[in-house]
């Protein structure tokens, strides 16, 4: 199967005129891909799934191929460490233009020349395990070329309790605890943030009859109804923006709103106005601390809007939990938090816009479920769990980290 796929690809792209150059190559390959019979076409799939059951069989979290940086070769991130796969197939750029081309249907291809960008689910059948896996792909240009990265979507949600939260922690991200109010779960790309937002679905799956909305691009893990109704709206695709699927949600009954990410000064604005109104509201930032997410959304609006977004954004916020993945001591990753909560004190700290205090109200607020990301290194590292080099290569405050670690 895999020789006649590559054999269609040589064919196909060989057609290509050397006249056509640049990003007009990429729509040439995109304008003629009809030109592939379906059978064809299936074959190609086909050969798009083999090497996604070779990602999956070997652990690896992301595949990234196309594009002129992957030489041609496949790579895979294994427990963090990006690597080629010189056992997979080489794909001459062409080549694997047409293969992703292949994966996307009409309006996904036009959006994708129009934007140079991409985001999109894919799902296939995994016969081995007898269940569908889905990945979560981004679709973007590399110097001309197209390039495609995809993640794995866990096939299962870690519980909310293996993730060690501390109690107060858990009870103010509870929806029957606390009706409203913004919980935010930060990280860099590829730090588990989705991992810990369904997590937290999951756990009001279980028991709370709720209405959920979950807003994303795209949409990652499908959540079943159990105990709450979940709605899984997926921009370009089911809803037109992010902003526009929050603006929306109000008027479809939700409890619970789940933004995948407040990426724009609109989704921001929306976001605060919905968890305003009495809504429940989880979303993630690309952020690696706490109080650097506070002042992230501060600093999204416009210098004139500012004072009036810290003030809500005091009021409306409960929580905010940003992580990483450390490389642990068994070759794997272990997720290390920082966890803030927001008290009458935090606050008025960020109304004050004084958000530099906060950081040491984490340090001493232990009892009120808060813990800075050097502690929680510190506790990764003295249950073995993690390597001192770690601890401190990623701590976010090397100086304090280095005072914790002489203590021990």
């Amino acid at each position: 199967m895999i020789p006649e796929a590559l054999k269609i690809l040589c064919q196909y792209t060989a057609k290509i005129p050397d006249s056509v150059i640049g990003h007009e190559r990429v729509r040439f390959i995109i304008e003629h891909i009809d030109e592939i019979s379906i059978e064809q076409k299936s074959l190609l799939i086909k050969l798009a799934n083999a090497i996604l059951t070779a990602m999956i069989e070997r652990q690896a979290s992301d595949i990234e191929l196309g594009g002129h940086g992957t030489e041609e070769n496949i790579w895979l991130r294994i427990f963090g460490k990006k690597e080629k796969a010189v056992d997979l197939p080489k794909l001459k750029a062409d080549e694997s233009t047409t293969l992703i081309v292949s994966l996307l249907n009409k309006n996904q291809c036009d959006l994708l020349l129009e934007k140079r960008n991409l985001d999109f689910s894919y799902t296939f059948f995994y016969s081995k395990q007898n269940k569908n896996v889905r990945f979560r792909a981004d679709a973007y240009f590399d110097l001309d070329s197209l390039a495609l990265n995809m993640r794995a979507i866990s096939a299962s949600v870690r519980p909310l309790e293996s993730l060690d939260f501390h109690p107060v922690a858990v009870k103010m991200m509870s929806h029957n605890y606390m009706k409203f109010g913004l919980s935010l779960v930060t990280g860099i790309t590829g730090s588990g943030k989705s991992t810990t937002l369904d997590a937290i679905i999951d756990f009001h799956n279980k028991f709370d009859s709720a209405h959920v909305v979950i807003v994303a691009a795209p949409i990652e893990f499908v959540h079943k109804s159990n105990k709450c109704i979940i709605r899984h709206r997926e921009v370009g695709r089911d809803v037109l923006s992010f902003k526009e699927g929050v603006i929306q949600a109000l008027r479809q009954d939700p409890d619970i709103i789940v933004i995948g990410e407040m990426r724009d000064p609109e989704t921001i604005l929306a976001a605060l106005e919905v968890t305003d109104t009495g809504h429940k509201v989880f979303s993630t930032l690309h952020t690696s601390s706490a109080v650097e997410s506070l002042d992230r959304i501060i600093a999204e609006v416009d210098p004139a809007e500012q004072e009036r977004v810290r003030y809500r954004l005091a009021d409306v916020l409960v929580s905010a939990v940003s992580q990483k993945l450390v490389p642990s001591t068994d070759g794997k990753r272990v997720m290390a938090k920082e966890v803030l909560i927001v008290t009458p004190s935090v606050r008025a700290a960020i109304k004050n816009n004084n958000t530099s205090e906060i950081y040491m109200m984490i340090n001493q607020g232990a009892q009120q479920g808060m813990v800075t990301m050097e502690q929680d290194l510190i506790r990764l590292y003295n249950e073995k769990k993690i390597t001192r080099d770690n601890a401190v290569g990623y701590a976010n405050n090397k100086t304090r980290m280095l005072q914790l670690l002489k203590g021990i």
